[in-house]
């Protein structure tokens, strides 16, 4: 389910008749729309007319979105969503909540370099405090499209490049030396717009006074109604800005009604004002008609929407009632807070109803509507709100609700915290039996239903990150008895787990079947995103099955399937991309594979499923080592177990044992030993990468390993992939110790028996070449060894497989914007393709490189 957007952030502040006019600040603001042009920043204190500059100029331009922000922006997911509802004339799906950022924001640049010019406001932007959303922004604006301009109005610097902006000349700044009222201004707006008549020199001392700061004018002006001896009351204030706002903020409550003074105090509580949730915080009925009394009066509410049907305070002017408010009747407080949630509440509008539930204290209803609405918020996948949902409320709390400790016992093993996981489930059984408090009742939902057996699914998470197999199947099937004939995720996700017991313990075939099945019933659940996760895991389990093609088929027909569904970059691309890369590594297609570590970089910053985040720097470290920089391939190892987090998938390829492979490849024996003096001597499908780690030192030592490789193969009986990687060792140690009739026989059964073994280039060109010399006399006419050895080129530097798909759609009516959609890469990457194409081909531009292909027979 997406993330409500709430419409009243979607429009500019409606303009109010009798402003005064700033030309010359809308003509600055009209070379936003310049080719080139990137941002304009207004940037002032609050209170210096900055969203009302940027309205007027809005309201004189088509195709201007708007969007408002505030505190509840700050979650990534609900600022996309607010985003996208507010661009104007977007033609792309909005994300989905697990799509990588950089991957969405990609698919809105190539939407609009087809487009007409538009303009996005940012209004309020100094409220965004959060790195992931500043990074979305500064992205965005990295890779603006001329035909897209931003303007952002905030009341501090944003963290964005101004400096490297304002050199290249695309940056537009308004700052408040800018907004300051001059003399003139400042008559008009006392005199024409709030109906005073002031002196000159009285206008002229009130503009020194406020330092020609709008808000304070516009204080002094409500002040100065009714005022006899307005020289005098000009002449009793000095000082600071904050002076003048205690100052004149108290003479402007101090002559409202006291029933407006009474409403202003008690719906000082709200963020957002309309009839209904201020006649439940005040007790009263006729709001509606109150707002529409001080919008008209200009006492400092800010309409939302174009019906004026929802407002807000100016915000000074709220700081200074919720201090009145506090200092006067802080006993009210609680109240007022708990009747704006009960109000929220029943608007099912659960983000607001959660904070003043926890602002009035009552930290027991907080919990209960977070129990509410944590189905919707999980399938949202707004994971920043309820994990900060979870830390806002006490331990003692948390800890006498299972829901709430299975949330938490989850996003512990997010962070890589195991014991910390362990504990909360201990506390979600204990609470389970002891039922709920007598002033904390449960929310009655699903996930209280299946809450005994969602903490055994949990506890086989936990059993398989600590290496359990015979736990994890234990938890895994008990939580399947729990299951009901409906309960599809939980049979999903204790299947699952059954199906990685399966993988862990080396019966890859049983792993297929048990992770299909556990498939399907994530699906029935309505699951789709853990559908889309499985994918990666489906992938391992095939090239460990020694199937790599169908490993190939399943990560490609994932992204054909994404890009169907109107979504084409949900949170695990960015992972898929990464596993074709080591696909192409393997074939021996370097320049494939760094294009989709490229392409999986710009979607997802290195993957966003907490088990994959490391993936990125093995499988590109994997590339270095082939490059033979192997001090590249160590650093990005290190950056990879920096993000590695002991979780769900079996820990088959520890790190330590890639690290000891490149000192291997590097020729540093002695790094290598004394990385193999602390490893296991357990021979099973767990520790088989160490072992067969140790055996490539050994055969580099010259040392018999041929006893451990027959115990390794009598392990690997039911797993290809592991059966050729032994057994082309074994062929290397038996020609290393002399054997070489027994080495070629060797190698030719391992070819033979192999599915896929032209699939392995690297694992032979990896053993160097003694190994080369082996195949050539072992098996000259396999397709295998015609790659390795003489195959024919039609170009001295051949098209690589990815080329030649980029290639084919060259030749094609595609745009290059929808070439990169079908292709799921961004513009920048398939610039980098065309360009290496036009290289090799010899040619200088799209039609060129088409004919000359055809020439050679390429299409």
């Amino acid at each position: 389910m997406p993330t409500t957007v709430l419409a009243t952030k979607l429009f500019p502040p409606a303009r109010r008749s009798g402003l005064v006019a700033r030309p010359w600040l809308v003509e600055r603001l009209d070379s936003t729309l310049a080719p080139g042009h990137r941002l304009a920043l207004v940037s002032a204190p609050a209170g210096f007319g900055k969203t009302t500059l940027v309205a007027e100029w809005a309201a004189g331009h088509e195709r201007v979105g708007w969007l408002s922000l505030d505190d509840g922006d700050n979650a990534l997911p609900r600022f996309l969503a607010h985003l996208w509802a507010a661009l104007p004339g977007i033609r792309v799906a909005p994300p989905a909540a697990d799509v990588p950022t950089a991957a969405a924001l990609t698919a809105l640049v190539n939407d609009y370099v087809s487009q007409p010019d538009a303009v996005l406001v940012l209004d309020d932007y100094h409220v965004i405090e959060a790195l992931d959303v500043h990074e979305a922004v500064a992205f965005l604006l990295d890779h603006l499209p001329d035909q897209l301009h931003l303007v952002v109005a905030t009341r501090a610097d944003p963290p964005f490049p101004l400096a490297r902006l304002r050199g290249r000349g695309q940056l537009t700044e308004i700052r408040v030396d800018d907004l300051r009222f001059a003399a003139a201004e400042a008559g008009a707006f006392l005199n024409d717009v709030m109906g005073l008549r002031l002196a000159a020199d009285d206008v002229l001392a009130l503009e020194g006074r406020t330092e020609g700061w709008v808000a304070g004018l516009q204080l002094a002006a409500l002040s100065l109604r009714g005022v006899s001896d307005v020289g005098g009351f000009i002449d009793a204030f000095t000082g600071s800005h904050r002076f003048v706002i205690d100052y004149l903020a108290d003479e402007v409550l101090a002559r409202q009604p006291a029933a407006v003074r009474d409403f202003l105090l008690r719906t000082a509580v709200l963020d957002g004002l309309t009839g209904a949730v201020c006649d439940a915080v005040t007790g009263q009925s006729g709001s509606d008609r109150v707002l529409d009394g001080l919008d008209r009066g200009n006492v400092f509410v800010v309409p939302l929407d174009a019906g004026r049907t929802w407002y807000r305070y100016h915000h000074l002017f709220r700081d200074v009632l919720r201090a009145r408010l506090l200092a006067e009747r802080p006993e009210e407080l609680p109240g007022l807070h708990r009747a704006a949630s009960e109000w929220y509440a029943a608007e099912r509008m659960a983000p607001d109803a959660v904070r003043h539930a926890l602002a009035a204290g009552d930290q027991e209803r907080a919990a209960f509507l977070i129990e509410e609405a944590l189905p919707e918020v999980r399938r949202a996948r707004d994971d920043p709100l309820l994990l900060g949902w979870i830390r806002s409320l006490p331990e003692s709390v948390v800890r006498r609700r299972p829901v709430l400790c299975i949330t938490t016992a989850w996003s512990s093993m997010m962070a890589g915290e195991l014991d910390h996981m362990a504990r909360w489930l201990d506390d979600a059984e204990a609470a389970l039996t002891a039922g709920p408090a007598a002033d904390g009742a449960w929310a009655d939902t699903e996930d209280l239903r299946t809450a005994p057996a969602l903490v055994l699914v949990y506890r086989a998470a936990l059993a398989q990150a600590r290496g359990d197999v015979a736990a994890t199947v234990l938890c895994a099937e008990k939580a399947l008895e729990l299951a009901g004939p409906d309960d599809h995720f939980i049979r999903g996700a204790a299947g699952g787990f059954v199906g990685l017991a399966a993988w862990a313990a080396g019966d890859v075939e049983q792993g297929l079947a048990k992770f299909a099945a556990a498939v399907r019933s994530l699906h029935a659940a309505g699951n789709l995103t853990d559908v889309q996760d499985t994918v990666v895991v489906m992938g391992d389990l095939w090239m460990a099955a020694g199937r790599p093609s169908q490993a190939r088929k399943t990560f490609e027909q994932a992204l054909a399937a994404a890009t169907r569904s109107g979504e084409p970059y949900p949170r695990v691309t960015a992972d898929l991309h990464v596993g074709l890369a080591e696909l192409d590594r393997e074939l021996g297609d370097l320049a494939g594979a760094e294009a989709h570590l490229e392409t999986s970089r710009i979607l997802a910053e290195r993957g966003s499923i907490t088990e994959n985040r490391h993936r990125w720097d093995v499988a590109m470290a994997q590339v270095q080592v082939a490059r033979g920089d192997f001090a590249a391939a160590l650093q990005l190892l290190d950056d990879a177990e920096e993000l590695y987090r002991r979780g769900t998938y079996p820990e088959l390829k520890p790190i330590a044992a890639m690290r000891a492979r490149v000192h291997l490849a590097a020729g540093d024996l002695v790094a290598a030993g004394a990385w193999a003096a602390g490893i296991s001597d357990t021979v099973s499908y767990l520790h088989e990468y160490e072992q067969l780690t140790l055996a490539r030192l050994l055969i580099h030592r010259g040392d018999d390993v041929l006893g451990l490789l027959d115990r390794l193969r009598g392990d690997a009986a039911q797993r290809a992939g592991s059966l050729l990687e032994i057994d082309v060792l074994r062929a290397l140690a038996l020609h290393v110790r002399g054997g070489r009739a027994a080495a070629l026989a060797a190698l030719r059964q391992a070819l033979a028996a192999a599915p896929e073994p032209d699939r392995y280039v690297r694992l032979f060109l990896d053993e160097g070449a003694p190994m080369l010399a082996l195949l050539q006399d072992a098996a000259p006419d396999e397709p295998l060894v015609r790659r390795l050895l003489k195959a024919p080129t039609a170009l001295p530097d051949p098209l690589t497989e990815r080329e030649l798909d980029v290639l084919r759609l060259l030749d094609t009516e595609l745009t290059g914007p929808e070439i990169a959609r079908r292709l799921y890469v961004s513009l920048n990457t398939l610039r980098t393709h065309t360009k290496r194409i036009f290289t090799k081909l010899g040619a200088t531009n799209r039609s060129g490189a088409v004919r000359r292909a055809h020439e050679r027979g390429l299409l």
